[in-house]
C-alpha cells in the first residue's frame, strides 16, 4: 500500500477564480498575437502579388518585341534561301499574323490581372474563413501562368514566366496558413 488514492472533494468555485484571470490573459494574448501574424501575412502576399503585376506587365511588354524579333528572323530566312528573288510582302506577313494569333498571351494576361486583384480585394475583406477562396483563385492564377509558358516562344518570357509560377506557388504557400 504504497500509494493511496483517495477522492477529495474540489471547490470547483474557487478554483474557477483561481484560474479565470490567467486563462482570459492567455487567450487574450493569442488572439492578438494570431491578427498581428495574420496582418504581417497580407502584407507579405500584397507585396508578392504587386510583384507578379510587374512579371505580367514585362511579359506584356516583351510581346510586340517577340513579333518584330521573328519577322526579322522569317525575312532574314526567306531572304537567305530566295537569294536574288523578289520577296511576297503579303505571305510573310500573313505568317506573321498566324504567328503571332499563336503565342498571343492578351486574354490570359488579362484573367491573371484580374485574379491578382480579386486576391488582393479578397485580403482586403473583413471575410472571416478565406483560405479556401485564395487557394481557389491561385489555381486559375496558376492556370493562366502555365498556358502563357506554354504559348511562350521565348527565352525571356519563358524565364519571365517561370518566375511568375515560382511566386504563385510561393503565394500558395502562405495561404495554407490562412482560415
Amino acid at each position: 500500500e504504497v500509494l493511496t488514492m483517495e477522492e477529495q472533494s474540489v471547490d470547483e468555485e474557487q478554483l474557477w477564480a483561481i484560474l479565470e484571470g490567467p486563462l482570459k490573459e492567455a487567450c487574450e494574448k493569442f488572439a492578438q498575437s494570431r491578427a498581428r501574424e495574420g496582418e504581417n501575412l497580407k502584407k507579405d502576399l500584397i507585396a508578392k502579388l504587386d510583384g507578379m503585376l510587374e512579371l505580367v506587365g514585362q511579359i506584356e511588354e516583351r510581346a510586340p518585341k517577340i513579333i518584330a524579333e521573328y519577322r526579322e528572323k522569317l525575312e532574314g530566312k526567306v531572304k537567305e534561301l530566295l537569294e536574288d528573288t523578289q520577296i511576297d510582302e503579303g505571305r510573310i506577313a500573313s505568317e506573321i499574323v498566324i504567328f503571332a494569333d499563336k503565342i498571343c498571351t492578351d486574354e490570359e494576361v488579362v484573367r491573371l490581372r484580374s485574379h491578382v486583384e480579386h486576391m488582393k480585394a479578397t485580403l482586403q475583406s473583413d471575410d472571416s474563413g478565406i483560405g479556401r477562396k485564395l487557394d481557389f483563385i491561385a489555381q486559375e492564377m496558376n492556370r493562366e501562368a502555365n498556358t502563357i509558358l506554354s504559348k511562350a516562344n521565348d527565352l525571356e518570357t519563358s524565364n519571365i514566366g517561370i518566375e511568375l509560377k515560382t511566386e504563385i506557388e510561393k503565394v500558395r504557400e502562405q495561404i495554407q496558413n490562412i482560415e
